[in-house]
């Protein structure tokens, strides 16, 4: 481990001088890439230096202490800096083997969310809508842009599915742990009877796919147009703007009609088919990993869940992590960083083990 982190100091030193060196400060580009790994590598080179500093305090205190000519005064406080080094060193020696876990390579990139109602009619609809607002004003927290591909509307506000982009640094580190069923407890608006219903929608979280990654063939694209279409005629353009792409393939239909150019529609649909085929490829690759068979997003059933809204009680449940959390309201609002953080450690925590295995 520990040559590891002499690589990464290294490299650290090299990437500070780099920054500043002509060639860098005059391309933009060059710039950028410098600093995305400075920045990238800086938190481990920051505490494996804290660490190195705290050895240096053991080996002084313990050198000052074996002095017979040290007096009192200096040997009681090399005493306390001793202990308080040496309790130090397990924790920031666990926080380096975190820190120091393979990165999934998707987690800088940009993702695209798309959240379908599943079990339960109308009020899976409503509760989809519900949902794209959770991650819109979560989005909104982090700094991240949203900005939706295409949206099919229910007469009553609700959607039957809606597909957005989700723009800005680590947002798939982020959104990743989302995908799958999210079931919803609660006495929907169409019910007279005041009875709780459960009902569910899903959530997919793709990460945007770079033009090279994904390489399609022009011939197997099938582009058709159309005009565009909303609940109670809103939304409808009078040309016809809106596209949808059929990858023949596969048979994956991506429908775009949120831009008035249709140009712009084929370019966001496009990105989406991309972004599948990706996911695609990814998820054959790692099939074999429990981690990805469980990030799945199952047909919708109200079976298949990840995480459980009650609203009677006020209570979310991540059943994955056995995390509940008796704040729905603060959470329906975008408050996502306590769940998102808990997945996060645990995930970090399986790494781990799997590590000590190995």
């Amino acid at each position: 481990m520990f040559s590891r982190l002499e690589i990464f100091e290294k490299r650290y030193n090299e990437l500070e001088k780099r920054m500043y060196e002509p060639d860098v400060v005059s391309d933009p580009e060059s710039y950028r890439k410098v600093m995305q790994e400075y920045s990238s590598i800086g938190p481990v080179v920051a505490k494996y230096r804290e660490y190195k500093e705290a050895q240096n305090t053991v080996e002084d205190s313990l050198a000052i202490l074996d002095d017979p000519e040290s007096d009192d005064e200096l040997r009681g406080l090399a005493s306390a800096e001793l202990d308080e080094a040496k309790r130090s060193l397990p924790s920031l020696e666990e926080e380096l083997k975190i820190l120091l876990l393979p990165k999934d390579p998707n987690d800088d990139r940009n993702v695209i969310v798309e959240i379908r109602g599943g079990t339960g009619g109308e009020e899976s609809s409503l509760f989809a809508s519900d949902l794209y607002r959770m991650y819109n004003m979560y989005a909104e927290r982090k700094g991240y842009k949203t900005e939706i591909v295409s949206l099919n509307e229910t007469g009553l506000g609700g959607f039957k599915e809606v597909s957005f982009i989700v723009s800005g640094d680590g947002a798939y580190s982020r959104f990743k742990f989302e995908s799958g069923t999210h079931r919803v407890q609660r006495v929907p608006q169409t019910e007279s009877s005041g009875r709780i219903h459960t009902s569910a929608a899903t959530v997919a979280v793709l990460p945007e796919a770079d033009d090279v990654e994904v390489d399609i063939n022009p011939n197997d694209l099938e582009i058709d147009t159309f005009r565009s279409s909303g609940a109670g005629g809103q939304h409808i353009n009078k040309t016809s703007s809106a596209i949808r792409i059929t990858h023949k393939p596969t048979g994956m239909v991506v429908e775009c009609q949120d831009e008035r150019s249709q140009y712009k529609n084929k370019d966001k649909a496009l990105k989406v088919l991309k972004s599948r085929l990706l996911k695609m490829e990814q998820d054959k690759q790692n099939e074999a990993i429990a981690s990805d068979r469980r990030s799945q997003v199952g047909s919708g059933d109200r079976s298949e869940k990840i995480r459980t809204y009650n609203y009677p009680q006020s209570r979310v449940t991540d059943h994955r992590i056995g995390l509940t959390l008796y704040k729905l309201d603060e959470i329906m609002n975008g408050d996502l960083d306590e769940i998102i953080d808990a997945l996060v450690t645990a995930q970090r925590a399986e790494q781990l083990k799997e590590t000590m295995k190995n």
